[in-house]
């Protein structure tokens, strides 16, 4: 008997299987140290990832045979899992975490629903038009990229630029001949003026953005032509309800108002008890003037929305403690109003303290998507918190915050979250008479005395006709003060009142004022609500920008280090020979990957395992498993790490238990490697 190494690069196709005894040794991390990765060996290049995104279908542009539609776009298989997964982690980590109420609303609404929360009047944004081609720009981020550009040729002509990367040849050729923003150093003084204006830009009005374009002679890039004045163009889809027109609609721009609408619902629902939280994930529409940014900005997409709902005099968290050293990175309204984006690190405990952010409430949901937002892998040193300035504060908002998310266009609001007072359940209460309150029982009655009106209704209305209701709502509105002196002149004999500049006289028969008690059991108050919103689509993207990157060795290996919660297949099952002898492990090794919940796919085509294993790294799968001969005879099977390619062996149950805690998150890639030995892809076998 003598023993053969053997690589297991490809099929063996002369070892017969009844001979393949497999020996190692569990040395857990003293045999091989686990592989370092240098992700940062080549800059970021929007191109390839895109050219990856296309060509492995995560999303592309809807209608693409027809010639597309732009701000539209259809999800492919990976990006409909990866979306799925970020939105499954979403409703834990909100959800089910906070306990809160799921609701699925429509779609189509009525337009007096939008009349009343102020949509119609004010859901829009300023654009211009090219003054020859009738081109349609959005105001302000024709103002945002002409200055961004103009600083970046400054910075070039100081030679502050980064040195542009180096590219093959190949991908030349492929690039199309774009324009260059030009090299020419700009004074300080309109240098230090461009950067307070692209501080606080989103503060500018419509009047202020058309005067900037005039100021700083901002002409449409594409031709060079001027513009025209910004107008208010609303963002709303208009539409029609029934077979004749005659209900006007709206395609929704936010998902909301159906949460408001059922407010009476949802508290009857929860016991008639506030705080309590209704949650959503829809589709929402919003008619965008100049789609321009991939699914940074659509027209049609997918939100998750919150509304916390709380009593107004009590906005503390009762879960707040658990946050409250969550630090941080905040851009306030104050710095933004100076022309300055210097951020600053805090706790939000700190920062509720010091008055920076309104209340615990808000504080909490800022520290929670926070949290979320990291678990699903976005980069912290690239994420921060904007607060609203006053000009681009929403009309229904008392204080809001963006995380905004940095990507290769900028800083990106993916998640707002807002203070929306009453505002909206008082304007639909006030539009349709339905009462949108808390009634709210009180454990100690409050006994309150005051002075009270009351007229002799009869010879009030004989004496001043149709002014005695005038009259009557005049002095049923005087404050405690007002009565008081009321009172005393009635005690001296008759007296007179001024309204409207008419003078009435008032006889101690006519009205008397009397001092009365009253027990008030029921405490009612319309509830302010905290409002997190989530636009999922923005955050699938910049998620997918955080986590590219190529191989050190090669550059056109990208690799997605998407986290295995939200990967779109967890681990890739590779076996090494299309032979029949491997079908029931096969089978197996699947099967127990569905029972453990971990969703798997079978890569068995006839290209080399290598190969097999970088176009899943495409896709962003985190762990992939080989079987091979040995599998078949001793049951044993490697694991492999996506992004350190280490490899590991075990078991076929010890290394799907392994991978299932793995993708579960109980344990991470180090404390794998301790459980199970290296696997160096040799294996010493009897021939």
């Amino acid at each position: 008997m003598r023993l053969v190494l053997l690589k297991y690069r490809r099929p063996p196709s002369i070892i017969s299987l009844s001979r393949i005894p497999v020996r190692y040794t569990s040395t857990g991390l003293n045999d091989k140290t686990m592989a370092t990765v240098n992700k940062s060996a080549h800059p970021f290049d929007k191109g390839r990832l895109e050219a990856l995104l296309s060509r492995r279908f995560f999303y592309a542009p809807a209608f693409e045979i027809y010639g597309g539609v732009a701000g539209l776009y259809d999800y492919g298989p990976s990006g409909s899992a990866l979306q799925a997964n970020i939105i499954a982690e979403w409703r834990k980590h909100f959800i089910v975490e906070e306990s809160m109420l799921e609701l699925d609303t429509t779609i189509m609404t009525p337009a007096p629903v939008f009349e009343t929360s102020g949509h119609v009047a004010r859901f829009a944004d300023w654009m211009v038009k090219d003054v020859k081609t009738g081109d349609v720009i959005r105001a302000d981020h024709l103002v945002k990229n002409v200055l961004e550009a103009r600083l970046a040729g400054d910075a070039e002509a100081r030679g502050q630029a980064a040195a542009p990367a180096k590219e093959d040849e190949k991908d030349k050729k492929k690039k199309k001949k774009t324009a260059k923003a030009a090299a020419v150093q700009l004074p300080d003084d309109v240098v230090k003026s461009y950067e307070f204006t692209l501080a606080q830009l989103d503060n500018y009005s419509g009047a202020e953005l058309g005067e900037l374009c005039r100021k700083f002679n901002i002409r449409n890039p594409d031709t060079d032509n001027e513009v025209t004045e910004p107008q208010e163009f609303n963002l709303m889809f208009a539409s029609s309800i029934g077979p004749t027109g005659q209900h006007p609609g709206y395609l929704r721009p936010e998902t909301a108002q159906g949460h408001f609408l059922n407010f009476s619902r949802l508290l009857d629902y929860n016991n008639g008890r506030v705080p309590f939280a209704s949650a959503q994930i829809g589709r929402s529409f919003r008619n965008e003037i100049s789609p321009r940014a991939g699914l940074l900005r659509v027209r049609e997409f997918t939100m998750a929305e919150i509304e916390h709902f709380v009593d107004p005099n009590i906005k503390s968290h009762p879960r707040f403690k658990e946050m409250r050293d969550v630090v941080l990175v905040l851009l306030d309204r104050h710095v933004q109003s100076s022309g300055s984006t210097t951020l600053m690190k805090m706790s939000v405990g700190e920062a509720v303290e010091k008055g920076i952010i309104a209340n615990e409430t808000l504080a909490y949901f800022m520290a929670r998507i926070y949290l979320f937002l990291l678990k699903i892998g976005i980069n912290p040193d690239r994420l921060r918190f904007r607060q609203h300035m006053a000009n681009e504060m929403a009309h229904y908002a008392t204080d809001c915050w963006d995380a905004e998310i940095h990507n290769s266009t900028g800083w990106t609001e993916c998640v707002g979250c807002a203070d929306r007072a009453a505002y909206d359940l008082t304007v639909h209460s006030a539009k349709t008479g339905h009462p949108l309150v808390v009634r709210e029982a009180l454990s100690k009655p409050i006994v309150t005395e005051k002075e009270v009106p009351e007229f002799d209704k009869k010879t009030l209305g004989k004496t001043y006709k149709q002014d005695a209701g005038v009259l009557q709502k005049h002095i049923e509105t005087l404050d405690e003060s007002a009565l008081l002196k009321l009172k005393e002149e009635l005690a001296k004999g008759p007296t007179t009142i001024t309204v409207n500049g008419q003078a009435f006289e008032i006889t101690p028969g006519l009205l008397r004022i009397e001092r009365k008690t009253f027990k008030q059991s029921i405490r009612e108050y319309t509830p302010n609500v905290i409002e997190p919103s989530f636009g999922l689509g923005r955050i699938l993207y910049t998620l997918l920008e955080h986590t590219y990157w190529s191989r050190a060795q090669d550059v056109d290996r990208g690799v997605l280090s998407l986290p295995s919660v939200v990967a779109p297949t967890k681990v890739l099952i590779v076996p090494l020979s299309a032979k029949e002898e491997f079908d029931p492990l096969v089978q197996e090794v699947s099967s127990k990957f569905r029972r453990a919940g971990i969703f798997s796919r079978v890569d068995d085509s006839n290209t080399s395992i290598g190969k097999r294993y970088a176009r899943n790294d495409e896709l962003g799968t985190p762990y992939g498993v080989t079987i091979d001969f040995a599998s078949v005879k001793n049951r044993t099977m490697t694991i492999r790490e996506r992004d350190t390619m280490d490899q590991r062996i075990g078991s076929i149950d010890e290394v799907i238990a392994t991978v299932t805690e793995l993708v579960e998150g109980s344990i991470d890639w180090e404390e794998a490697c301790r459980r199970l030995p290296a696997y160096d892809g040799v294996q010493a076998i009897e021939s």
